[in-house]
């Protein structure tokens, strides 16, 4: 189907964004603040610096680093200290691709340093022939850029790449870098402008196995 694969980690490999959810709430709570979950889907997939940003934007006297911090520590606490669970059919994926000697890299907002733990504790990281990291880009996602970097380390085409991801905010950047883009969603739905992308939007990490073998 396509001459590599690459992959979003939190919500498509790693059942991590439940995690980040409660975090985020419970970091509400603890500043007073309402939770929206409008302004909080709009939030997923993205760095913490475009985070950062979007909510000094919408939250009213939004109280910028200790809420950052504090949010960060809670779900470092719970998703980088320790294992969380893979995403059904994610092994028998990677399995399948390094059998037939497909070239594969992550392309995530998280930090390298965290995103090599996180993997690392999945038991996941030989899988991968490089990582492109959210400190590792100008530009966050929505912005192809992590996605042409992760190509460009791959040395393949991305036009010859398919992208895997969960979040709106990753579709876009992938289907931006023009990708082959098949959405996994995880927490949130897709929203209709995501919909109307030239994109395949499915259940299940076994069905991208499936689609990719046929």
């Amino acid at each position: 189907m396509r001459d590599a694969v690459i992959f979003d980690m939190d919500g498509l490999l790693l059942d991590t964004e439940r995690i980040s959810l409660a975090a985020f709430k419970q970091t509400c709570d603890a500043f007073d603040l309402p939770f929206d979950p409008a302004l909080y889907n709009t939030l997923v997939g993205c760095n913490m610096v475009h985070i950062e940003g979007l909510l000094n934007q919408n939250v009213e006297a939004f109280p910028g680093t200790p809420f950052m911090d504090m949010w960060q520590q809670i779900y470092h606490d719970e998703a980088v200290l320790k294992p969380v669970p893979l995403k059904e059919g994610v092994v028998d994926f990677l399995t399948f691709l390094e059998a037939e000697n497909i070239p594969r890299a992550v392309a995530t907002s998280t930090g390298y340093k965290k995103a090599v733990r996180k993997l690392s504790n999945a038991g996941i990281l030989d899988f991968f022939h490089h990582l492109s990291t959210g400190d590792q880009v100008a530009n966050s996602k929505p912005h192809p850029e992590i996605y042409l970097q992760a190509a460009a380390k791959l040395n393949i085409r991305p036009e010859n790449c398919l992208a895997l991801e969960d979040s709106d905010n990753g579709v876009r950047a992938a289907h931006g870098a023009n990708m082959l883009v098949f959405q996994i969603p995880d927490l949130v739905d897709p929203s209709p402008s995501v919909r109307m992308l030239d994109h395949r939007i499915i259940p299940s990490m076994k069905v991208a196995h499936a689609l990719f073998k046929a």
